[in-house]
């Protein structure tokens, strides 16, 4: 134990938050130590807050982190001695994990534990109690296989995440291998974070290994990931993705950079249904309902619940194949009802790709039991120091209101303030600013309401992407933006995720969704693949200063503070002196303050 140290940027509490000092020469090394194991809360100027939770203490713990580990992290950046509570409970939310497992014995799936007290409250507990079929012994069990994920789900709500290792079907095989020169013609090889994901998913052998969550940033080559696990696991493989735009780009990268031909690549979307040995297909096809409303159905008084399983035409595709791997590509969008067909295929191999594990739903624990826990995880910054994603530099605009919005803002009801204030006119001007300094830039416009964006679209002359727009001219416009045929696009939130735009250098974020982490994080991703020219990438989001906008802009920039990103903060009259030097000059910590000496 160490006495007080003043110098050091942590405080930890009793409650097991962590305060962070921002203006510390130790905060980048405390954050990115802090990130393993602890959350983001928040991050305002000179204080940020962490909260150590037994989800973030079990993922470390599946990545392999120990209790001692973390509290020696702890210890090396605390000012104060840590308090024995939170030691207690680090070292038993980390012996937690694991201490029931499930295995396979004989054709059977057990369910075991060397606690003979935790095998009795299992049996006796009001939800879980009813899987647990047999009891073989006092502290094993045989559960029905199509129980697995269901079991798993309640271990992780009762306190004790289970160590799967009952192991994996292999599927149908399907053998083809990564190609060294693509089939335009460069030379292909995975990246070392690359290798190192796909390895790391498989590290634990065919029992344990195979299932889990690599969480890299935007623009990292999350497909390429997948691609290379799939070269692994030489099976049919089923892909799911956000949207038609993305089935399109994982089609074209596997036929471009793999061996695989195009009869053996199929697309299961609105407009095509084919079912092939790799089949790349949307979540929106599967959680079809030809009755349902918004991916609901009503229960008649009052309340909304969803269908259930065999109400959905499309779910019939996770039996389709002998399906050996299972690729969920930007999981933290997957909807409900895929996380509870998932449930019942645990002994297919899953992998999530992702760039953040945020859910604003709070379903990370879903993600955790029903996926896998978060295998390979790399600081954005890392990757962007070692030149694999473009550095970028982040600005907050604020913009006031007229007199008369200002008035008609301050009476109106609240569930209408945050919509009024993020389609404030005034932010038209900014955009236009803003394009008159990176005329020479290509620039993405995006944004939350579309009204707002189609004023902005006829106002610059540019192009508009919604949901609306149909697939075929969205890869018209994206293919053109490509090859520098247009240089200014507005989209709406379809515009989140899965496009690919590698010479894209500037994004506007003119409204959001309400205060979304995972938003802002995709939506930076847009900008952050490697520029040819070695140009800085800028994320730009204009905000209505003093309202809900600004509130909720705020909430929104937490992922992207824990990952090391700072926001300049401008007011809309200092945008026409603003300029690159400038930006340098303030791109440093927003902070100047320390912690209390106590």
């Amino acid at each position: 134990m160490h006495g007080y140290r003043p110098d050091n940027p942590l405080i930890v509490q009793s409650d097991r938050t962590v305060l962070i000092e921002v203006d510390n020469p130790l905060y980048a090394e405390a954050r990115d130590a802090l990130a393993r194991f602890a959350e983001l809360e928040k991050s305002p100027e000179y204080v940020h807050t962490y909260r150590i939770s037994p989800l973030s203490l079990w993922n470390a713990a599946a990545a392999g982190l120990t209790a001692e580990e973390i509290l020696t992290a702890l210890e090396r950046f605390s000012k104060y001695p840590l308090p024995e509570n939170v030691k207690v409970d680090i070292r038993e939310a980390i012996g937690r994990y694991g201490k029931v497992k499930l295995f396979i014995a004989d054709g059977h799936l057990l369910l075991t534990t060397e606690d003979a007290a935790l095998a009795e409250e299992l049996a006796r507990h009001r939800t879980l109690a009813p899987l647990l079929q047999r009891r073989l012994s006092a502290t094993q069990f045989e559960i029905d296989p199509a129980h697995r994920g269901h079991v798993k789900r309640l271990l992780v709500q009762v306190g004790y995440p289970a160590e799967d290792l009952a192991g994996y079907v292999d599927g149908a095989p399907l053998a083809f291998e990564l190609r060294t020169i693509t089939r335009s013609g460069e030379r292909f090889q995975l990246r070392h974070y690359q290798a190192d994901a796909a390895e790391v998913f498989w590290a634990q052998g065919s029992a344990a290994g195979g299932s889990g969550v690599i969480v890299l940033p935007c623009g990292a080559g999350k497909t390429i990931v997948g691609m290379a696990v799939m070269a692994k696991a030489q099976c049919a493989t089923l892909i799911l993705t956000p949207n038609t735009v993305a089935v399109r780009q994982w089609i074209r990268e596997l036929l471009d950079k793999t061996t695989l031909t195009e009869e053996q690549i199929g697309e299961y979307s609105g407009l095509k249904k084919d079912i092939r040995p790799v089949t790349v297909c949307t979540y929106q096809v599967l959680t079809y309902h030809p009755r349902k409303r918004n991916g609901i159905a009503s229960t008649g008084r009052g309340r909304r619940a969803l269908p259930a399983l065999d109400e959905y035409p499309h779910m019939a595709l996770f039996n389709s194949m002998d399906w050996g791997l299972i690729i969920y590509d930007e999981v933290h969008l997957l909807p409900a009802p895929v996380f509870r067909i998932t449930a019942e295929i645990q002994a297919r191999r899953r992998l999530g790709l992702t760039a953040t594990l945020v859910r604003e739903d709070g379903l990370e624990g879903d993600v955790f039991s029903l996926i896998g826990p978060k295998k390979y995880d790399v600081p954005w910054k890392d990757l962007e120091h070692q030149g694999w994603i473009a550095t970028a530099e982040c600005h907050e605009i604020r913009v006031g209101m007229s007199e008369e919005d200002r008035m008609e803002y301050a009476v109106m009801d609240e569930e209408l303030k945050y919509h009024f204030a993020a389609v404030n006119e005034r932010k038209l001007h900014v955009v236009s600013m803003l394009l008159e300094k990176h005329k020479e830039d290509a620039v993405l416009i995006i944004g939350q309401y579309i009204p707002q964006l189609e004023t902005i679209a006829k106002r610059i002359e540019a192009p508009l992407i919604t949901g609306e727009t149909p697939v075929r001219q969205r890869e018209r416009l994206l293919e053109q933006f490509r090859h520098g045929e247009i240089t200014r696009l507005v989209l709406s939130k379809v515009g989140n995720f899965s496009i690919d735009l590698p010479d894209a250098n500037v994004l506007i974020q003119v409204s959001g969704m309400f205060g979304s982490r995972q938003e802002e994080a995709q939506r930076l991703g847009r900008v952050l693949r490697p520029k040819r020219n070695g140009l800085l990438a800028h994320f730009y989001t204009i905000v209505t200063r003093d309202t809900l906008d600004q509130e909720f802009a705020a909430r929104r920039q937490r992922f992207l503070t824990e990952q090391g990103y700072h926001y300049n903060i401008l007011y809309e009259e200092e945008v026409p002196a603003f300029t690159p030097a400038l930006i340098a000059e303030r791109a440093v910590p927003p902070s100047r303050g320390r912690l209390p000496a106590g």
